[in-house]
């Protein structure tokens, strides 16, 4: 009696063990899906935008720009220059951020269109992880608004300019400082809201 007393014991602590992991398993799930919900509840009682995400080189020197050109790119008979410092030096600059295969660039396409009429600002291409025949058409279809790009295969670049995603746009000052940062495409809304009040600010006596 003492030996089977003795064995219903001893399997008494792991059978509760198991029990306690598969409880914890099983209500796993829920506790990810409420810490997610919460962080997402807070980001709206904030009143933030999930979309925009602090730029950590806003205020800094751009990183440099050595990318190659855009091959078989001509624009009047010429053909368009590669992306380097001197395209961007000394020029209240737009930086775009953009691929053939990437939908929201071709959505913002229109804006860029109108940015590169605009006489305050030179608007350049990096363009990223793309196939060269696929971005001439893209650019032969809709426009090319560059007046200088710059091919990033295997997004090195990118990366330097702290790209999360594309489209990306870095408005960029004469002495080479990032102003301000659009991540996403552009829309009618954050192009009065947000990029012309940062090129008016930019163009502004002491500024």
């Amino acid at each position: 009696m003492a030996d089977g007393a003795s064995k219903d014991t001893a399997t008494t602590p792991s059978g509760g063990s198991g029990a306690g992991k598969r409880w914890i398993l099983a209500f796993l799930p829920l506790v990810l899906f409420m810490g997610l919900a919460g962080v997402f509840l807070y980001q709206l009682g904030s009143g933030k935008n999930a979309s925009e995400i602090p730029s950590v080189l806003i205020g800094s020197k751009a990183p440099s720009l050595n990318l190659p050109p855009l091959e078989g790119l001509v624009e009047n008979g010429q053909a368009v220059p590669a992306l380097t410092d001197a395209a961007i030096e000394g020029r209240l600059s737009l930086v775009n951020v953009w691929a053939s295969w990437c939908v929201p660039c071709r959505q913002e396409h229109p804006i860029l269109l109108e940015l590169a009429n605009d006489p305050r600002v030179e608007l350049v291409g990096i363009n990223y992880k793309d196939k060269t025949p696929n971005a001439l058409t893209f650019l032969g279809e809709l426009g090319n608004p560059f007046t200088a790009v710059g091919v990033d295969p295997a997004g090195q670049a990118a990366i330097d300019w702290g790209v999360y995603g594309i489209p990306e746009t870095y408005l960029v000052g004469p002495d080479g400082t990032i102003l301000f940062k659009q991540i996403g495409p552009f829309t009618p809304e954050s192009l009065r809201d947000k990029l012309l009040p940062a090129i008016e600010k930019a163009m502004s006596p002491g500024s």
